[in-house]
């Protein structure tokens, strides 16, 4: 009689099944399916032998001695038998072969090391031997599975020593591919994957994410083609944890392409030729959908920037603002210089000129509120570098809002015009200040020398609304003199001349111009006194 053991490892199964401890192993027969047979140490050839009264008694020394080993079953403990072994259900014996017709004994041997690795704390009184399970099965069912056929096929077969004894093939359960075999029966899975060998009802069996994950690694090492589709279906058509999406990634390497092409399609992204990755380009998207929603939709923006806030890539976080803001950035130069170009005219229709101006002022005003947005979510991330540096280098579209502030015409269109651009900037130069955005001394001397003009022509403006408004200039202004404070003398005095607009009839009122000028010629007056270099 020859054995066959098998590299598998076991798996954990949540079906319930029958457990029987027999009250004779040596003399009862192995049992069927559902009949689970608990033997401690049991050789082949004992099977095959009729029982003989003396036999019986020393058998009966031996069970006794062999039993003496565990602790005494009470209400509250559980025996190492009920630990290892499934309980009986009744309701699934028409599941099982008959055991007269069946032609195979499937024994699985569980491997010593899972004696001490399935539970935390080891068995104070182990078995003498391994804990086995016999199972009456055929071999048309087990051929289902690639692996039995291979075994069961005539290059394995061996000359049998009885032919009216059933066969015996030996599987040693290992150490389980998965983490929840541990807190399960180690037997469970294998026997719930032999079960649907003899029955195919796999929809009886697989009712979670956690069913298949527990059968599949079993399916996947008998190769059980059935089962594995089957299960692979279930797993694709089902959400997820993220502890069993874990499961999923530790079986990638044992699927097949072909077999798990729609599952791995859910887990892994699909290759492409952008340089952007699928993340960048979601999060880009999310960005355009904050930005353009309507006005009223303030939850979708406070929800795009948490996800911004709680995405991890800092780097990702810049490459999507950058993106977003240069487009904002662009869309606003080409619509305000539409507006400001003294070459655009519509023939003979002042109407239609002044609908046209009107459109692209407001589109202008809705774009810079998008702009204003981004550079918000920049600062918070601490992710405006780049964006300071175009800010600074925007000269034409600071000369067509000049153009612009000029123009009567503005205030009926977009009256907070002035605001939001003074707020851009005021996020922007209070990076540079703050020393978030580290911007080289050419960065920030164009920052200043190009917005200083925008920012007097807002404050010059004859009837601006509110006090809170006002109050986004006057920071504005605190922030520029501190960046001109940092500037070469010489660069800082052709700047400060152009802040005398800050100046207010009670020079009280203005101390940060008394302070920047005090400074300048604090400085000034120690470069005259001698050179240091």
């Amino acid at each position: 009689m020859a054995y066959f053991k098998s590299p598998l490892t076991c798996t954990p199964d949540p079906t319930t099944f029958y457990r029987q401890i027999s009250t004779d192993p040596f003399g009862s027969p192995p049992l069927d399916i559902p009949q689970i047979h608990l033997i401690h140490s049991l050789s082949l050839s004992s099977l095959a032998q009729s029982p003989t009264p003396h036999s019986m008694a020393t058998r009966k020394r031996n069970r006794s001695n062999s039993f003496s080993r565990f602790p005494s079953p009470s209400r509250d403990s559980t025996t190492p038998d009920e630990e290892w072994f499934p309980k009986p259900n009744t309701t699934n014996n028409h599941l099982s072969p008959d055991p007269s017709t069946s032609d195979l004994l499937l024994r699985l041997s569980l491997d010593p090391s899972l004696l001490t690795s399935a539970s935390d704390e080891p068995l104070s009184t182990p078995p003498i031997s391994p804990p086995i399970l016999d199972l009456h099965v055929t071999s048309s069912s087990l051929r289902r599975a690639r692996y039995f056929d291979a075994l069961l096929s005539d290059r394995w077969r061996q000359n049998e020593s009885s032919e009216k004894s059933p066969r015996v093939i030996t599987l040693t359960v290992g150490p389980s591919a998965t983490a929840t075999c541990r807190r399960r029966r180690p037997f469970d899975g294998h026997v719930a994957v032999i079960r649907l060998l003899h029955t195919l009802d796999f929809a009886s069996s697989v009712h979670s994410p956690t069913d298949a994950l527990d059968l599949l690694p079993i399916a996947l090492e008998l190769l059980f083609d059935d089962l594995i589709r089957y299960c692979l279906r279930f797993l694709d058509a089902v959400p997820w944890t993220e502890e069993e999406e874990k499961l999923v990634l530790s079986l990638v390497p044992m699927l097949q392409l072909h077999e798990s092409k729609d599952l791995l399609s859910r887990i892994f992204p699909a290759r492409s030729d952008s340089s952007k990755s699928p993340s960048e380009k979601m999060l880009g998207d999310l960005v355009n959908s904050a930005i353009h929603a309507p006005p009223n939709s303030a939850t979708v923006k406070t929800f795009v920037a948490k996800i911004l806030r709680d995405y991890p890539s800092i780097d990702s976080k810049m490459k999507v603002l950058d993106s977003c803001f240069l487009q904002s950035l662009d869309a606003v130069k080409e619509l305000m210089g539409k507006y400001a170009s003294p070459d655009f005219r519509v023939a003979g229709n002042n109407d239609e000129r002044e609908a046209m101006q009107r459109l692209h002022l407001h589109a202008a005003m809705t774009n810079i509120k998008h702009l204003y947005w981004i550079i918000e979510r920049m600062v918070e991330m601490r992710v405006a570098d780049n964006a300071v540096k175009e800010w600074s280098d925007q000269s034409g579209l600071s000369a067509d809002l000049l153009k612009t502030l000029k123009d009567d015409n503005f205030r009926n269109i977009a009256p907070g015009l002035p605001v939001f651009v003074t707020r851009c900037t005021l996020k922007l130069a209070g990076e540079v200040v703050s020393g978030h955005t580290l911007a080289p001394q050419q960065t920030r001397t164009k920052l200043v020398k190009v917005w200083l003009p925008v920012l007097n022509a807002c404050r010059d403006l004859a009837s601006l609304p509110g006090g809170s408004q006002r109050t986004v200039f006057h920071d504005l202004e605190e922030t520029f003199l501190q960046i001109i404070s940092t500037l070469p003398i010489a660069d800082a005095q052709e700047l400060l001349h152009q802040c005398l607009s800050f100046s207010t009839r009670n020079v009280d009122d203005c101390p940060h111009l008394v302070n920047a000028f005090k400074t300048w010629f604090r400085r000034a007056n120690r470069a005259s006194q001698g050179d240091p270099y």
